[in-house]
Formats: structure tokens, sequence, C-alpha cells
């Protein structure tokens, strides 16, 4: 397999890389603000969670109704527009003054506009790396993307701090300009997909739909995507965690990045495992990153609370192995429509999960929460296991349908018709 040398002289992948790093990064400076934001205005720890759920209820429409958009048009011109266009939302959203609910109103639109950009992105990186590149290509976007994380909502905090939500919101603006430069600039002009023949937009939503969920092993991976919806809860916390322990912004920064460091160490690992060590361990590590909130309910101190943290962050590593199954066993031309709908099962997991501990957050001490969500998790993450060890077993059986359907052709990224 080429090393990280490899991937690092390819134009298109620096360019489509530094652009999802610098706009990830900032997302973390405009999430800690948004969350500080809401606290200080209302203090609140149930109205907090819902400002952070809002940031991934929107794809319950925008993932079905808009990533089909990277399967219609150029899938370059695609992430560039909506690079702009959050731009142009997030200037809105620093006005001062600006009422709780429309800034609520904004941030949702913020998450419409995201559902193409990402569809896009994970479909024309097949594209990009169409051979055996590309899942180290996956691999790095992953681990460096959470790093980037780690710097974003770390230095989210200090900047929260310093300089108020606003200007902050307004530097998470200036990196999706800079990423929609480097995209429209290197990226190579490519045809959207071909076609067989030209589709209604429903009949691509039904279609995309019915492949998903009739292919045991894409239902087991989205399955185990939607764990998070319960690990996720202590990050959705931060802010009332943190005010618990009696650390400022500063603290919430630490524990926003304590996720985000997790998964960018357990990516490094799992990256580097063989493939069929990845799909066993992949379920273990869905459990584990549950199992480890469980002790929560001992209110820990912030030192402890953040290694707990970190530890589920790199137990959720499992999602770069679960995106790599994914992306790679669906038809190129429907391949935006279909990890549209993926991560739609995945950001609806999250906001209700969140939303929900937001409201026991209310009534009960947020530490007991968090451990909560660990211990349901664990059960829910089994589940997900037990889907997963049956969609392998039945691959013994005979090929699914997507495989029977479709391969790659490791050229062009396009998928041909199995004798």
């Amino acid at each position: 397999m080429p090393g990280y040398r490899a991937l690092a002289s390819d134009r298109e992948f620096r360019a489509l890389f530094t652009a999802h790093v610098v706009s990830v990064a900032g997302d973390q400076f405009a999430r800690v603000a948004l969350t500080v934001h809401v606290y200080d205005r209302t203090a609140s720890a149930g109205l907090t969670a819902l400002a952070y759920a809002l940031t991934f209820l929107p794809d319950l429409i925008g993932g079905p109704l808009l990533s089909g958009l990277a399967d219609r048009f150029e899938r370059k011109q695609v992430m560039v527009a909506a690079d702009l266009v959050r731009a142009a939302l997030l200037l809105l959203m620093a006005v001062p003054g600006l009422p709780l609910w429309a800034l609520a109103a904004v941030v949702v639109l913020v998450q419409f506009a995201g559902a193409p950009h990402g569809a896009a992105r994970a479909a024309l990186l097949p594209h990009v790396l169409p051979d055996e590149r590309y899942p180290l290509g996956q691999a790095v976007m992953g681990t460096v993307t959470q790093a980037a994380q780690v710097a974003g909502f770390i230095a989210g905090g200090a900047l929260v701090a310093w300089f108020g939500p606003a200007l902050v919101l307004v530097a998470d603006a200036v990196t999706f300009g800079v990423s929609a430069f480097l995209l429209g600039v290197f990226l190579l002009d490519r045809p959207a997909p071909v076609r067989t023949h030209r589709r209604a937009w429903p009949t691509d939503l039904v279609g995309g739909t019915r492949l998903v969920w009739g292919d045991r092993r894409l239902r087991a991976l989205v399955a185990l995507a939607c764990v998070s919806g319960f690990y996720i809860v202590g990050e959705a916390l931060a802010v009332p965690y943190a005010a618990q322990l009696g650390a400022g912004p500063a603290g919430v920064g630490m524990i926003f990045g304590a996720y985000a460091a997790g998964a960018a160490a357990g990516m490094l690992v799992v990256a580097h495992l063989k493939e069929e060590v990845q799909s066993r361990c992949m379920p273990w590590l869905a459990i584990a990153a549950c199992a480890v909130l469980v002790p929560a309910a001992l209110r820990p101190g912030l030192v402890v609370s953040v290694g707990m943290f970190a530890l589920s962050g790199a137990a959720s590593a499992y999602h770069l192995v679960a995106n790599t199954r994914f992306v790679r066993a669906v038809p190129d031309e429907s391949r935006g429509q279909a990890f549209g709908l993926a991560v739609t099962a995945l950001r609806v997991s999250q906001g209700v999960g969140v939303a929900l501990a937001g409201v026991a957050a209310e009534t009960v001490a947020v530490h007991r929460v968090v451990a909560a969500a660990g211990a349901l998790g664990v059960l829910a993450a089994g589940g997900a296991a037990i889907l997963w060890r049956l969609s392998d077993a039945s691959r013994s059986d005979g090929p699914s349908q997507s495989d029977a359907a479709s391969r790659s052709d490791g050229r062009d990224g396009r998928w041909r018709k199995r004798g």
C-alpha cells in the first residue's frame, strides 16, 4: 500500500484534505461559541443541549433530500456552493443581539447546507484516490480531522473567553471561505455521475432507501453508526458538566477536545490493522465507546473525566471502518444519496440522544445522565453487534445485494455488474 508520501504528492487530495480540516476546526470554534452563548443567556442545561442538538436534527430532512444533489451535479460545484452558503449564514449568526429563535433558525440552515457538501466529498474521494490508496486516504482524513477538532475545541474555548462568541462565529465563516477557494482552484472539473437513465428526485430517494435497507451489511453498519447517539451525550452536556466541576470555558474546550483527541489516536491504531481484524474489532469498539462513560456516575473530577471522554473517543474510531465499508459497497451513481441517508440516521440518533439527555439533565444531575447514556448505549451497541455478526454470517451463504449488483473497477470509481 502506498504510504503517506504518496497521498501528500496528490494535488487534489491535498486540497480536499486541507479544505476539510480548516472548516472542521472552524466548526468547533462555532460549536463552543454556540453552547457557551446559549448557556450564558439562559443558565439552562436543557436549552444548551437542545441548541447543540440543532446541529444534528436538520439532517432528518437535509440528508435524504439534499444529499442527492451530489449525484445530480458536479460534486466540486456542490461543495463550493455549500461552503459559500455556510460562510454567509455564519456571518449572519454573528450579528449582535440576534434573538435566540433566530439564532436557532440560522443554525438549522447551516446544517442543511452541510448535507450535500458531506455527501459530495464522500462520493468524490474514491475518484480522487481510485486505487488502493483510498482506505489510507480515509484513515488520514479521519485522523487529522479529529486532530483539527481537538485544536478547534481547545482554541475555541480560549477564543470565546477572550473575544466573545460573535468574533468566533466570524472566524468560522472565514474557514468556509478558505475551503471554497481551495476546492474551486485545485480540484479537477468532473462531470456529474453517468446514469443509465434520468430519474425523478423522489425516485432517487426511494431507490437509495431500498438500497441501504435491503442490504444486511449496510443495515448493520448504519446501526453501529447510530450508537454514537448514546456516547455523544457527554460531549453535548460539556458546558453544564464543566460548570458542575467548577470549570469555565477552558474546561469546556478540554472536554470537547478529549473526545476528538481520543478519536484521532484510535484512528491511527485502527487504520494500521488488517481488514479482517478491523471487522472483528468494530462492534466491540462500539460497545466500549459507551461502557467507559458508566463510571461518570461516581462524579469524577475534571482530569479523570477528560481521560474517560478521551477513551470513549478512542473507541469511536470504529466509525472509520464502518464508513470505508459503507462507501465502497455502494454504486457510484447512488453513492451521494446512500451516504446522505446513512448520515441522516447517524445525525438523527445523535440529535435525539442529545435532546433527551438535555431534558433529563433539567431534573437529574448531569454526571448521572452521562452514566445512564453510557449504560443504555452498551445495550444498543450489543444489539448492533449481533446484526453485524449475522450479516457476516450471511456472506458465507452467498453474496449480499450490493455485492451481487456491483463492484469497483479500481480505476475511475464506477461499478459494474458481476457475472
